[in-house]
This record gives structure tokens, C-alpha cells and sequence, in this order.
């Protein structure tokens, strides 16, 4: 667990753990209750937590990217370059800049005001369901959860194709098939979750545009509230 890949990984797993934590064990007890009520102030919890856990994601996400870049394109330096501290500072930026991100949207969805008791079409709090259902105006907030979804989401991103081009670039140099076959072999399993993690995000929220359904909404979150931290423990082994 010294090791740059499995210290990131070590994260990953801890991360995606509380990333499904927010919203399943809430589910199986209104199950198990056959209640369906969340007070005010769990909603907004779950909503931070949600958010905090799910921007952790993507930017472990990409931090990895960046560890397979250095691992496979400079390995002779790639212990002096991923160095305990840089591991550490980088994970410290990820974790400062999604407790802001999520407390920020947190904060702006406390100034919204609801006109009566709320039904929800959802198993979780949602964000943008929330919006949908508030009586004062939720332009600002639609707004920064837009540009704030572009910019946390889009960044990263970019990150991990950046990363990955430089990759092929390199493995592509490399002369023996062998020697190609291994260093891609290492990047097999980051390349499968990233995939997951934002093609169920992307298909979410493509399907519910189209769709205009609120039940077709909850089926397809659970893709990536559940199945895709469900797949990653697997896919790593």
C-alpha cells in the first residue's frame, strides 16, 4: 500500500464505499419500513455527502490517470516524480476541493424555499429533482450547478484523455509486442471504471432529458449510485 497505484487505490475503494453509503442503506431501511420519508435536514445531508463523495470520484479518477501517464511513459523516474508528498497533496486538493464544491451547492439550496410537503420521485435527493420542486426562483442555482458540473467534471476529463494520449504515444514507441501487451495491461482496469463512471453519468442524464419520466430517472441513477461502485472492487481485482 506504499506503492503510488494501491495508495490511490486504497482511496478509491474508501471513497466509493461512502459514495454508496449516502443513498442504499436509506433505501433498504424505507424498504424494509415500507416508510418513504426523509426529514429537511437529511435531505440536504445526503445531498452534501452525495456531491462530496461523487466529485472525489472523478478526481481520483484522474489523479490515477496521471500516476498510469508517469508509470508507463517515464518509469525510471516515476518513484521520484510520485513521491509519498505529491501523492498526498494531491489527494489533499481532491477531498479541499469537493468539500467546497458540495458545500456550496448545499448552501444554495438552503436559500430555496418549498411550498409544501414535498413528494419525491426519487430513492435519493437529487439535486436538480430539488430544484424542480422549490417555489422561489432557482436560476443562480441552475446556474452554478451547470457551470460547476462543467468545470469539476469537464477538467478531469480532459485530464484523463490528456493523459491517455500521451500513453498510446508511448506504447506505441515501444518495439516489442510483448513490451506493449504489458504496458497496457496496466492501464486495462483504471480505463474500464473511467469508462463506467462517466458513461452511466452521461446516460443518466441523456435518458432523463429524453424520457421527461421520473421513474425512468431513479432506474438509470442506480447505475452509477450502485452498480458502477458496486463493479470497481471487481474490476481492480
Amino acid at each position: 500500500l506504499h506503492q503510488p497505484m494501491y495508495f490511490l487505490l486504497l482511496n478509491l475503494s474508501f471513497v466509493d464505499i461512502c459514495f454508496i453509503s449516502t443513498t442504499i442503506p436509506n433505501m433498504l431501511v424505507n424498504i424494509q419500513t415500507k416508510t418513504q420519508v426523509i426529514t429537511y435536514k437529511g435531505c440536504i445531508t445526503q445531498v452534501y455527502f452525495f456531491m462530496l463523495f461523487g466529485a472525489l470520484d472523478d478526481f481520483l479518477l484522474t489523479v490515477m490517470a496521471y500516476d498510469r501517464f508517469v508509470a508507463i511513459c517515464h518509469p525510471l523516474h516515476y518513484t521520484v516524480i510520485m513521491n509519498p508528498r505529491l501523492c498526498g497533496l494531491l489527494l489533499l486538493v481532491s477531498w479541499i476541493t469537493s468539500t467546497l464544491y458540495s458545500l456550496l451547492q448545499s448552501l444554495m439550496v438552503l436559500q430555496l424555499s418549498f411550498c409544501t410537503v414535498l413528494k419525491f420521485p426519487h430513492f435519493f435527493c437529487e439535486i436538480s429533482q430539488i430544484l424542480q420542486l422549490a417555489c422561489s426562483d432557482t436560476l443562480l442555482n441552475n446556474l452554478v450547478l451547470y457551470l460547476s458540473a462543467v468545470l469539476l467534471a469537464g477538467v478531469p476529463f480532459a485530464g484523463i484523455l490528456y493523459s491517455y494520449s500521451k500513453i498510446v504515444s508511448c506504447i506505441r514507441g515501444i518495439p516489442s509486442a510483448q513490451g506493449k501487451f504489458k504496458a497496457l495491461s496496466t492501464c486495462v482496469s483504471h480505463l474500464s471504471v473511467v469508462f463506467l463512471f462517466y458513461c452511466t453519468v452521461i446516460g443518466v442524464y441523456l435518458s432523463s432529458a429524453a424520457a421527461h419520466s421520473s421513474h425512468a430517472d431513479a432506474v438509470a441513477s442506480v447505475m452509477y449510485t450502485v452498480v458502477t461502485p458496486m463493479l470497481n472492487p471487481i474490476i481492480y481485482s
